[in-house]
């Protein structure tokens, strides 16, 4: 069975080009023309989803080809982009930039091919003219499938656009489908690499709706759709939906609040598709885990924002304490694994108490400690893998600590770098690697067994 699924790749010459703006432009055009849009982005970045959502209300969510290989990538497509009038996928970095820095894999290009998706290129038009042709035939060159469709030129005023659009249609014949004047009045501020986060940012929805009347006016939603709509068919395989594996449905509690906010949307609905219930709670304003919970998910984030009111919340510290104590299964990833140690300092080195469930303490670097793509096997202790077992994952952050754990080997693609971190058995882990659950199916199914033996045992 095949499927006619329009869809579009936003991507650019390099970071920094204007694809998040790009593409919460057109969500937000989408959304006031009335048409049903449908949002992804490409690699493990947790914050451009934020903006989307932000932009849609509907949930978007990564496509990872190193995390999930290229068919699982395009059925998990397939789950939310079935009933859409338009899907929009925003890239990463540039177009074809890869593991390692010196491949393609992984990399939007990648991505685009593995979903058969045409690509609109966003070229920053702010400081060049005839220049930029140059740079629009190379991209669209550089690869012999020509995935290249259409541009849209980003900074640039209704003036010079008509210019840059005739140059670029007759002389390359590449469609031009809009432009974005320079729009001082969007605020989407960086931190580290990335964006903040959208509720950070004052009047975020108000932005977002100016931005999207902006993008009806000077954005051809129609040779979008276009263009999206001469995708071929996708094969509508059938997707691989895994059993359940408890008889009954084991909760677990998902920390939901500004400290802890980066959670992969495929993990979760895996807990759910396995036979787990999910509920949030906030570890910085309720009083106690809930009383209902077997299991304990906690999500990265920046709780270093937010050491004083973690610290505060001295009923919720020793609530974690006591349930992990007496055997809750619990998943700690990145800011969650910094939440169980001792003590965590913030960016300007005072010091915050936090759970006390591993020793150790954590500071801020100011510099990414690592970064990247990670394959983890077990090294010993704990079965969260069997030995024969692996899963993949990602490392992003400016703290470290002075103990990381070494019950994991940590290993990178391309480079074969390797370290040891995180710390295990058979019902914990945590560590700074975010973890991508579908790459181990098994070991998220452990969770969910251990889950529901805990909830048998306290019942």
């Amino acid at each position: 069975m095949r499927r006619n699924v329009p869809r579009l790749v936003i991507a650019a010459p390099a970071s920094g080009s204007g694809k998040t703006l790009v593409t919460c432009g057109i969500l937000a055009a989408m959304k006031k023309a009335g048409r049903r849009a449908a949002a992804f982005k490409c690699g493990p970045d947790y914050i451009d989803p934020m903006f989307h959502e932000t932009v849609l209300g509907t949930p978007s969510k990564n496509l990872d080809t190193f995390f999930a290989g290229q068919e699982l990538t395009r059925q998990l497509f397939l789950e939310d982009a079935a009933q859409a009038d338009l899907s929009i996928v925003e890239g990463v970095m540039g177009l074809y930039d890869g593991l390692g820095g010196c491949t393609t894999q992984a990399s939007t290009w990648d991505v685009a091919r593995t979903l058969e998706a045409p690509v609109i290129l966003v070229v920053d038009g702010a400081k060049s003219s005839v220049s930029v042709l140059a740079l629009i035939r190379g991209f669209a060159d550089f690869m012999e499938d020509r995935r290249v469709r259409g541009v849209i030129f980003n900074r640039v005023s209704p003036m010079r656009y008509p210019v840059l659009k005739a140059m670029t249609e007759e002389q390359l014949g590449i469609a031009v489908c809009g432009y974005l004047p320079k729009m001082e009045e969007i605020h989407m501020e960086s931190r580290h690499l990335g964006l903040v986060m959208p509720g950070e940012i004052r009047d975020m929805k108000e932005q977002m709706e100016r931005l999207g009347q902006t993008c009806l006016e000077t954005l051809d939603l129609d040779l979008l759709e276009k263009i999206g709509a001469e995708a071929p068919q996708m094969e509508a395989a059938e997707a691989w939906i895994p059993g359940r594996v408890s008889a009954g449905q084991p909760v677990i509690a998902v920390a939901r609040d500004p400290a802890f906010t980066f959670y992969y949307k495929d993990n979760l609905r895996l807990l759910e598709k396995l036979g787990a219930v999910l509920i949030p709670f906030s570890p910085m304003k309720d009083s106690r885990i809930p009383e209902e919970a077997d299991a304990l998910l906690l999500g990265g984030g920046y709780p270093e924002l937010h050491g004083g009111e973690l610290e505060d919340n001295v009923s919720m510290r020793r609530s974690i304490q006591d349930r992990l104590g007496e055997g809750m299964p619990c998943i700690a990833e990145c800011g969650g694994f910094l939440y169980l140690l001792e003590e965590l300092e913030d960016r300007k080195g005072k010091p915050y108490q936090m759970a006390g469930v591993l020793e150790g303490r954590s500071h801020y670097t100011g510099k990414l400690s690592r970064f990247g793509y990670i394959t983890l096997t077990p090294e010993g202790g704990g079965d969260l893998l069997k030995p024969e077992e692996s899963i993949r994952g990602h490392e992003f952050h400016y703290m470290d600590t002075n103990g990381n754990g070494e019950d994991l080997l940590a290993r990178k693609p391309v480079t074969d770098r390797a370290w040891t971190c995180g710390h295990t058995s058979d019902i914990f882990y945590a560590g700074f690697p975010h973890l991508y659950f579908y790459s181990c199916v098994e070991a998220a199914g452990r969770f969910v067994r251990k889950a529901e033996e805990y909830g048998r045992k306290r019942q």
